[in-house]
């Protein structure tokens, strides 16, 4: 957490808007055939192909959505792109292209700038989308990233929120709650430096799960997996906001109701391990903790075994009548009614 307060530093206002837009994308390659023209005109250009396109936007403000005492820039570039991206991947389609656009204040010098860009460099090479545009203003405090991502999909492929049926299965891919609990020890250590700057965090114990919070990975893979075991899903939403929440957008979209079992949920043993050392219930954890970018989604019941093995799925529950709510079955039997508790961007401390 220590820097050198020596390193050379360039102010923006030396480049000036398109000096800066010339700078930090000049090693950005182009990957897709569908990007006729990325940067460097009035717009960009993309192939019209017959298959449907999917749109997405995220904004990212310092001081709600991330916190630069220990969010590296490098870092926060590469998961503003894995945000949008995961959305797209919710939808079973293929991300393509994305546009950027950021407002920063004077305090960041163009050094700061090129690590933001290293990030979104490295997602779009690890990930083959195209940068093809975006916009660069000042802020009057911080930093802001807007990330749109475009994607592509067959029309019988694309999947959306509403398509849930009675007895389907829910799937949900990874683990869950790491994420969340990467946070709390990210925020528990930053307090500790406030009251003493000269000591160390020993983060070797939760390396997982502060990978999990601060270079998140989008599940690309998923749809290819789905596709290969002749799986399509009924529904499928990301897990950002924390799964209950999703769970609740499912079946409000669906009209249908579900029951999660506890002992299901698919927990990592460092969260487990983090969740008795900060005294939090795991399963608490796992339901509304967020940020996770897995996939939640739906399969009918006959599917069950293509998808029961699968290392990469658990099946945590199934779709019932509407009138019967959303319930999590718990360790000892009981139903308990479960509630939207995940992040809520709009609501104030």
């Amino acid at each position: 957490m220590l820097e050198d307060k020596n390193q050379q530093k360039t102010s923006l206002a030396e480049l000036g808007e398109f000096g800066l837009i010339n700078h930090i994308t000049k090693y950005f390659k182009v990957e897709n055939a569908s990007t006729l023209k990325a940067i460097g005109d009035d717009a960009a250009v993309l192939d019209a192909s017959e298959k449907q396109t999917l749109v997405t936007t995220d904004l990212l403000i310092e001081g709600v959505h991330f916190d630069l005492s220990y969010m590296p820039l490098k870092h926060l570039g590469y998961k503003a792109v894995m945000v949008n991206l995961s959305d797209v991947y919710a939808m079973n389609g293929t991300a393509e292209q994305i546009t950027v656009s950021i407002a920063v204040s004077n305090r960041f010098p163009l050094e700061a700038i090129e690590e933001l860009y290293a990030g979104i460099q490295l997602a779009c090479d690890t990930y083959k989308v195209d940068l093809i545009g975006g916009d660069t203003t000042s802020s009057t405090k911080g930093i802001l990233i807007s990330v749109t991502a475009i994607g592509k999909a067959e029309k019988e492929d694309v999947v959306y929120r509403n398509g849930a049926k009675e007895t389907d299965l829910i799937v949900v891919s990874g683990d869950l709650g790491a994420a969340y609990l990467g946070l709390q020890v990210l925020e528990r250590e930053k307090q500790v430096f406030k009251v003493d700057p000269n000591n160390q965090p020993d983060l070797d114990n939760y390396t997982y799960l502060i990978e999990r919070q601060l270079k998140p990975e989008a599940r690309k893979d998923i749809a290819g997996l789905l596709k290969e075991l002749e799986v399509k899903p009924t529904a499928m939403i990301d897990i950002s906001d924390g799964l209950s929440s999703e769970l609740f957008h499912i079946c409000t979209q669906s009209k249908v109701g579900c029951k999660i079992y506890e002992d299901k949920l698919p927990l990592d043993p460092q969260v487990i391990s983090t969740c008795e050392e900060f005294e939090l219930d795991s399963t608490m954890v796992a339901l509304s903790g967020g940020e996770d970018y897995e996939l939640l989604f739906t399969v009918p019941i006959a599917d069950f075994d293509k998808v029961k093995a699968n290392p990469n799925f658990s099946i945590i529950g199934h779709v019932t009548a509407e009138n019967q709510g959303l319930q999590l079955i718990t360790r000892a039997n009981q139903e308990i009614e479960l509630k939207a508790q995940g992040w809520n961007s709009l609501k104030s401390e």
